[in-house]
């Protein structure tokens, strides 16, 4: 089944967040921003916080468009596609998840959303120096890489693809890479979507989703740092091996090309 395109934008906090000031909203439904990066663009439709972002970081003045997303919002979605410990308790996965269950795109793509430091580089940020807060020690986020894959599979359930739109080399994100010249094009064309799940191991998935479900690691307040006694290290990392091992193949994304030129790469 084919499905006409309904784009999602999220951008983060890292230094390409800001190759988006150029794009025109045009191409996207709605823009998500995450923590600082309402500043990267003025025309932003939500901006997703945790429960400790500084006040004094928040935006002065909001449009009549705009909306600020709390807990209170995206918890219990979150909630809906198994909880933080499995998702991954970091914002970028957080805001996606939200999207994904609000916003009910087809596509979700990302920028400055990497997960990538480089000690030797001091720019982190597209304002500078930041705090890089999916690298924290947390059971969560043993691989950003298998959350990744998590998503994109949960995301295919929903009738949603996920791309990458960071010119970056590297990124934890195991989304297509896509060009904004290339996306441009994808809002005027169908998308196929049921072919896509050619890339994955379906017994591995299936492995993964019962074992989250053996574990039980679902805690209905999201504050999942306050049972960590609960949570074992190692059963999580078991769960990660099987979300990488489930994504098998690079696939192209697009069953209708979007121009002759256009390659789809994975990371």
């Amino acid at each position: 089944m084919a499905y006409q395109t309904n784009i999602v934008l999220i951008i983060g906090s890292a230094p390409d967040a800001l190759l988006s000031r150029d794009w025109s909203k045009s191409i996207f439904s709605h823009i998500v921003v995450i923590n600082n990066a309402w500043r990267v663009r003025d025309d932003w439709d939500f901006l997703v916080h945790p429960e400790d972002f500084p006040s004094e970081n928040m935006p002065s003045k909001l449009s009549a468009e705009q909306s600020i997303i709390t807990a209170k919002q995206y918890v219990g979605i979150q909630n809906d596609f198994g909880g933080f410990v499995y998702a991954g308790g970091t914002m970028a996965y957080t805001a996606a998840y939200w999207a994904l269950g609000h916003l009910r795109p087809n596509m979700l793509v990302f920028i400055g959303c990497d997960m990538v430091y480089n000690s030797a580089n001091k720019v982190t940020h597209f304002y500078g120096v930041g705090k890089a807060d999916p690298l924290r020690d947390d059971v969560t986020l043993q691989s950003l890489e298998a959350k990744s894959a998590r998503l994109l599979y949960h995301a295919y359930q929903k009738d949603c693809l996920c791309f990458n739109l960071s010119q970056s080399a590297e990124s934890r994100l195991l989304f297509p890479r896509i060009s904004i010249q290339q996306l441009s094009k994808c809002a005027d064309i169908e998308v196929e979507l049921n072919p896509n799940m050619n890339r994955f191991d379906l017994a591995q998935i299936n492995r993964a989703i019962r074992l989250e479900l053996e574990l039980g690691y679902y805690f209905e307040s999201g504050r999942y740092w306050e049972h960590l006694k609960d949570i074992s290290a190692t059963q999580c990392l078991a769960i990660d091996n099987l979300w990488l091992s489930a994504l098998i193949s690079n696939t192209p994304i697009l069953t209708q090309p979007i121009s002759t030129e256009m390659d789809l790469t994975m990371e």
